[in-house]
């Protein structure tokens, strides 16, 4: 008999990771977020990824057994999971209405909630912030997503997903006018792997792959995650400058059902994009661990538009960042009054 289901799953179960190039960050997602460090110095790891030949993956060979008994029974459970979400009225995908009100000091304080904290500290696994705020954190070049599937993906989930990651990364371009594409050619800075649990292997040896260098603690969340973390994107940080972005790997349970598997594709992007903490106040959105809503909201465009603003720089501080925020909000009209 499968075991009781919890009326909502334990917070923290999407993760999103931040990594400075220094290798003092890590940064979770919906519920878990950095990983941080020790004094001791640390070489800095090689963020050129070491990519198969023109960089494309190679022809995936199906499981001749099909699906492992672990995987059948993730999937199993997160159906589960899912079904009671929905029974909930949780994992909205309508972005909003008229039940959720917002006001322009809302969405100052969310914002800076969201952009401006860490949920972990850096380099320390699961260990909560010390609550300081830091420095903004975005990407200034172009964002090349390209996506990778497991073996044990099917053909029509991977055909689905990969129109789910090129629609949404042209939407995630629309909103904050940066360059952000999705595509199969190489140069892709910002890759997502949609993988089940027999793939966890060859997520691991490909994520090597690409950050050859990458820390320990690091590599070890993609390792061994627990059924908890739905999901996860770690976020490398440039050499010369800890607060640009310039690598991002996402990590996507493929046992996912559809919805589930579309929310993390929503959230971990956007988060990869820079806002990489949660807030139990934000509403609409998805940067909350309530699971209220599945899909990026109209709110959550408005943080997204806000963050990629050439008025706001990386490092930035959130009182340097404060008046200009109040500017850009008056002068937008955004949100109710």
């Amino acid at each position: 008999m499968a075991p009781a289901i919890p009326l909502a799953p334990p917070p923290g179960h999407r993760l999103r990771v931040r990594v400075a190039a220094n290798i003092r960050a890590v940064i979770l997602s919906a519920g878990l977020v950095a990983l941080t460090g020790c004094a001791m110095p640390v070489e800095p790891p090689s963020t050129s990824p070491q990519a198969r030949p023109a960089d494309v993956a190679p022809t995936p060979t199906p499981h001749p057994d099909g699906p492992s008994v672990r995987s059948q029974s993730l999937s199993r459970y997160y159906s589960r999971v899912q079904a009671n979400l929905l029974a909930q009225g949780l994992l909205r995908t309508g972005g909003g209405g008229v039940d959720t009100p917002y006001s322009d000091s809302d969405l100052l304080r969310n914002f800076e909630t969201i952009a401006f904290y860490d949920e972990y500290a850096r380099n320390r696994g699961l260990t909560r912030s010390d609550g300081k705020p830091g420095g903004l954190r975005k990407w200034t070049t172009p964002v090349r997503m390209k996506v990778e599937f497991g073996d044990s993906v099917p053909k029509a989930q991977r055909e689905s997903d990969l129109q789910t990651v090129t629609a949404y990364a042209a939407r995630l371009s629309r909103i904050t006018g940066h360059p952000i594409s999705a595509g199969p050619g190489a140069g892709a800075n910002f890759h997502v792997l949609i993988m089940g649990e027999d793939d966890r292997a060859a997520a691991v040896d490909r994520i090597r792959q690409l950050v050859p260098n990458i820390n320990p603690t690091s590599l070890a969340l993609f390792n061994s995650l627990p059924r908890s973390i739905h999901c996860l994107v770690v976020a490398f940080s440039d050499a010369k400058d800890d607060h640009t972005y310039r690598r991002a790997i996402a990590f996507i349970r493929a046992e996912h059902p559809d919805l589930m598997r579309r929310s993390c594709v929503h959230e971990e992007l956007a988060q990869g994009l820079g806002l990489a903490n949660d807030s139990p106040r934000a509403r609409p959105s998805i940067f909350n661990d309530d699971d209220e809503f599945a899909l990026l909201t109209t709110h959550d465009e408005e943080l997204l538009r806000l963050l990629y603003s050439p008025r706001l720089t990386p490092g930035m501080s959130a009182e340097e960042a404060r008046p200009i925020l109040r500017e850009l909000i008056a002068q937008r009209g955004i949100g109710p009054s």
